[in-house]
């Protein structure tokens, strides 16, 4: 889909500058590209800090707590 925008030429230099790309046309689509990944990074993010999304760790500090114990062992064995 073909749009129209006015971009003004400092903008467009700065545009061009941060995605690396010569083309006006390609500047843009890059830099629009990147901030709608952004939003939705960003939206990803906000669901798992409200408590939306979330993970489930069953056993990880145990593991961890072994993990630590094991390597405390062996560090001992070198000395």
């Amino acid at each position: 889909m073909k749009i129209t925008v006015e971009i003004s030429d400092s903008e467009l230099k700065e545009i061009r500058h941060f995605t690396g790309e010569k083309k006006k046309g390609p500047a843009i689509r890059k830099m629009v590209a990147d901030a709608l990944m952004l939003r939705r990074r960003q939206a990803i993010g906000e669901k798992f800090i409200s408590g939306k999304w979330g993970t489930d760790l069953t056993g990880f500090e145990k593991a961890r707590t072994t993990e630590r114990q094991e390597a405390g062992k062996q560090a001992g064995k070198w000395r």
